[in-house]
């Protein structure tokens, strides 16, 4: 593995826009044990940091969040020496305090999603990492610290609920998520964060909200147009605050790649197999994970 960098994983909106924000630009095509990336990774300068981008639903936005390839994604990272991650996405708000085209840095996640390789281990052994707290708090107050120099109201907490889809919610379902005290819903940071803790990386998700979730009635007067250009407006809005939110963490004096954090410590006591019933060839395929 090469010196560690830092990746951004960009979802929804932020996938296509990030990249003009990338200098010395090339592109890496890597190959996994789990098959090929959402698309190739871009790896160049942003911020004055070395970076490693990935499109998580690929170019032309291909892969619906059920179909996107987690695993590989995460694996091809690892492999060209990511060890800090930074990841975006779109979300529907479940809080009336969490206004479209804010900002926030989630803390929490519940995990409905149930079509997805959710684990790199699966024909390894017995591995349990902890995950009680699923992002970074070092990342996570880097994060926090850099929103104060930007203008967008950028909420402290947030707890995700992560769907499966591709379909959005009943309203009975987003009734049901305000009642478990969730803020957020989406579809696509699960299995990503628990793949990151499982490769030892530091991760946080910076969640996007491009409207309220459907627990709000819509303005009726508003015909089906208009309302869903009024989403793609506040998504691109939310966009642009991503985009100088992920500019002034690269841009901070702190340090983003810490070998001293416990997420780069999470598989020290998570395999449970002994090691002589572990396949050999399964462990150096698997490699890249424990550095």
């Amino acid at each position: 593995m090469s010196k560690a960098m830092i990746g951004i994983i960009g979802g929804s909106g932020l996938g296509d826009s990030l990249v003009r924000h990338i200098t010395n630009v090339k592109h890496e095509d890597i190959d996994t044990p789990f098959g090929k990336p959402s698309a190739p990774i871009i790896v160049g300068q942003m911020g004055g940091k070395e970076i490693a981008f990935l499109n998580r639903h690929g170019e032309g936005h291909t892969f619906c969040p059920t179909t996107v390839p987690y695993a590989a994604n995460i694996f091809a990272l690892k492999k060209l020496g990511v060890t800090t991650l930074i990841a975006s996405g779109a979300v529907g708000s479940l809080r009336q305090k969490i206004a479209p085209k804010d900002l926030i840095v989630v803390d929490q996640f519940i995990d409905k999603t149930t079509q997805r390789k959710n684990s790199f281990f699966t024909d390894f052994g017995a591995v349990h990492c902890d995950f009680s707290h699923p992002c970074c708090d070092r990342l996570r107050n880097l994060i926090l610290s850099a929103s104060e120099n930007i203008h967008t109201k950028t909420h402290e907490f947030g707890t995700y609920v992560c769907m499966e889809g591709p379909q959005f919610s009943t309203r009975a379902e987003s009734l049901m998520h305000k009642s478990w005290e969730a803020d957020l819903i989406g579809m696509t940071a699960m299995p990503e964060a628990k793949l990151a803790r499982e490769a030892q990386m530091c991760y946080s998700l910076i969640a996007l909200a491009s409207d309220y979730d459907c627990w709000k009635g819509h303005d009726p007067s508003i015909g089906k147009r208009a309302l869903l250009a009024e989403i793609i407006g506040n998504l691109t809005a939310a966009t642009a605050n991503a985009i100088e939110l992920i500019e002034a963490v690269l841009n901070t004096d702190g340090t983003l790649c810490s070998e001293q954090c416990q997420c780069r410590k999470s598989l020290k006591l998570a395999v449970w197999t002994k090691p002589k019933s572990i396949d050999p060839e399964k462990k150096k395929q698997l490699a890249p994970l424990f550095q």
